[in-house]
């Protein structure tokens, strides 16, 4: 009997220690899975983190434009004044020949004197042309008939001698009804030539010829 009572507790000793170490080794192992589990996960999760953070680095490098470089002000150099310029030039002897005023006068006059082409105008002479023979315009007919009044502006050109070189009707009024009455009385005018520093000088003038039956 007391063998038996020995030989039952070695088999349940023996099944304690096998169940215990199966146990222990259960538990190793799960341990062992369950940090490779997360030692996996951090893993996966910090190569994402550290991808998202590649990948913003890189859009905000995208955004980012190179800043445009500003233009180098280019440094104007002062103009270099011209010193003793005055100076210089007057011991230069350019050979021009020397004119004084008489010089210049006689040379006026003598333009005047000879050149019988020198036109004016009655504001830039000394005496205007005056006329001292005017035909009087025969009234048309019609015009009469019909109490209409009006003029005619006339444009001459009076010669050096103060003959009528040039007729321009210039305006009137009423247009073309004394046209032709006033253009063959004009044309019979005499004129006293104008005058500049003492000689006669073709001029151009202006002269109206009325039509009125007061």
């Amino acid at each position: 009997m007391k063998r038996k009572d020995k030989i039952f507790r070695f088999f349940s000793g023996l099944v304690s220690m096998i169940l215990g170490t199966s146990m222990v080794l259960s538990v190793l192992i799960l341990i062992n899975n369950t940090s490779d589990n997360l030692n996996d996960v951090n893993a996966k999760s910090g190569s994402e983190i550290k991808f998202k953070r590649n990948k913003q680095e890189t859009q905000n490098i995208v955004q980012r434009p190179k800043p445009k470089p500003k233009p180098k002000k280019s440094k104007s150099r002062p103009p270099t004044p011209l010193l003793g310029l005055n100076s210089q030039l007057s011991g230069v002897d350019l050979g021009l020949p020397e004119f004084s005023m008489t010089d210049l006068n006689d040379l006026e006059n003598d333009l005047l004197g000879s050149g019988n082409g020198l036109v004016m105008t009655d504001d830039t002479v000394d005496s205007t042309p005056r006329a001292v023979f005017q035909q009087p315009a025969m009234y048309p007919v019609r015009a009469r008939a019909r109490g209409i009044q009006g003029y005619v502006l006339f444009s001459l050109l009076i010669g050096i001698t103060g003959e009528i070189e040039q007729v321009k009707i210039i305006e009137s009024t009423p247009e073309g009804v004394f046209d032709e009455a006033a253009s063959q009385s004009i044309q019979a005018w005499k004129f006293e030539p104008a005058q500049y520093k003492g000689l006669p000088v073709k001029t151009w003038v202006k002269q109206k010829i009325r039509f009125d039956l007061s």
